[in-house]
C-alpha cells in the first residue's frame, strides 16, 4: 500500500530542484513522454489528499531518481527507508536534502499562493439579493474589478452598484486563503462597508460565489444583511453604465449575454443561477427586522440600566 506520498514528492522535488508542479511533471515526462504523472492532480499528491493510483507512475519515479528498486518499492516503502536510498544514489546528507526539501515547500506555496492570486485578476458580473426593502425579492447587478496589489499575494478589488441614488463605489484588499477567499471592501467616498466570505478559488475560476454581508443602503433605516453572490467572468469590463437592479421578469442568462457570454439553454441556467441565489431566504436578502432586535434591545437595556442603579 502507498504511503507517505506527499512527502516523497517533496523530497524528490527537492532533490531534482523543480519548483512548481508544473517543472516536477515536466521531470516526469523526461523519463516518459506517456507517463500517467496527471499535474492536475498533482496537487491532492502533493497535500496528501490522494494517491497515484497506477503502478506506472511510480516506475516512472524510480526511473526519474535513477534507483534500483522497482516503482512498488517507492509506494511502500516508509519515508526514513526512501530518504536513505535517494540520498545514498544521489551523495547527498539526508540533513542537508530534508533541508532543501523545507526551504523547497516554502517557495512552492508562496509561487503558488502568488500563481493563484494572479489568476484571479480580471473583472466580474456580480448578482445578488437587493439588501433595499424597496427592492425586495429583485436582484442586484454588481461589477467587481480585480488586480494585483501589493506583496507576495496581495490583491485589490472594486466593487461597483449602480443605484437609483448613484454610483456606489467600495474598494479594499482582498485576500486568497486555502480555506476561502475574503475581502473588507469600504466605500470610497462615504461609510459603507461590504465583506465578501467566497468559496476558494479553483482554476480556471469562470465563477465566483459565497456571501456578501453589509447593511442596507436605500431604505428608512440601515439592516443588516446577508445574502448569496455570484460573480461570473467577464473577457471584458462591463459597460460603465451597465449595473443596478435586475428587472423582476430579467433573465441573468440574457444579461450575461449581453456582456459578451454565450450561454446555451438559458432558462435551465436562469433556473439554476436562481435557486442557488435564494438559498434558504424568502428570495430576498436574509435580514432581521430592525423591530425584533429593537423589542430584544429595549428588554435589555432596561435590565441593564436596573443593574447598573442598583451598584
Amino acid at each position: 500500500m502507498a504511503q507517505h506520498i506527499a512527502q516523497k514528492l517533496r523530497l524528490t522535488a527537492a532533490l531534482l530542484g523543480t519548483v512548481t508542479r508544473k517543472d516536477l511533471a515536466a521531470a516526469f515526462r523526461g523519463v516518459n513522454p506517456k507517463t500517467a504523472f496527471d499535474l492536475g492532480r498533482a496537487d491532492k499528491w502533493l497535500q496528501g489528499r490522494a494517491q497515484p493510483r497506477q503502478l506506472s507512475v511510480y516506475d516512472d519515479w524510480s526511473k526519474l531518481l535513477k534507483l534500483e528498486q522497482p516503482g512498488a518499492w517507492i509506494a511502500e516503502s516508509d519515508l526514513a527507508g526512501f530518504t536513505a536510498a535517494i540520498c545514498a544514489r544521489h551523495g547527498i546528507e539526508r540533513g542537508e536534502l530534508e533541508r532543501r526539501a523545507g526551504a523547497h515547500f516554502d517557495a512552492a506555496s508562496r509561487h503558488e499562493e502568488r500563481s493563484l492570486g494572479l489568476a484571479l485578476v480580471g473583472t466580474y458580473a456580480c448578482y445578488s439579493r437587493a439588501l433595499s426593502p424597496y427592492y425586495r425579492g429583485q436582484l442586484i447587478r454588481g461589477s467587481l474589478s480585480i488586480e494585483a496589489g501589493p506583496g507576495a499575494h496581495g490583491l485589490t478589488a472594486a466593487y461597483r452598484e449602480a443605484l437609483p441614488t448613484g454610483q456606489l463605489l467600495l474598494g479594499g484588499l482582498m485576500t486568497p486563503a486555502k480555506r476561502g477567499l475574503y475581502a473588507l471592501l469600504k466605500e470610497t467616498s462615504g461609510e459603507a462597508q461590504f465583506f465578501f466570505c467566497l468559496f476558494p478559488h479553483s482554476r480556471p475560476g469562470s465563477v465566483l460565489g459565497g456571501y456578501l454581508c453589509g447593511t442596507s443602503i436605500i431604505g428608512p433605516e440601515p439592516q443588516p444583511s446577508l445574502t448569496r453572490i455570484l460573480m461570473i467572468r467577464l473577457r471584458n469590463p462591463a459597460p460603465h453604465t451597465w449595473g443596478g437592479y435586475l428587472p423582476s421578469d430579467g433573465s441573468i442568462a440574457r444579461d450575461l449575454a449581453s456582456l459578451g457570454l454565450s450561454i446555451e439553454q438559458t432558462e435551465a441556467v436562469d433556473r439554476q443561477l436562481a435557486q442557488f441565489l435564494a438559498g434558504d431566504s424568502d428570495g430576498g436578502a436574509n435580514q432581521i427586522p430592525p423591530a425584533e432586535f429593537r423589542s430584544i434591545l429595549d428588554m435589555f437595556d432596561r435590565y441593564w440600566l436596573r443593574q447598573s442603579g442598583q451598584t
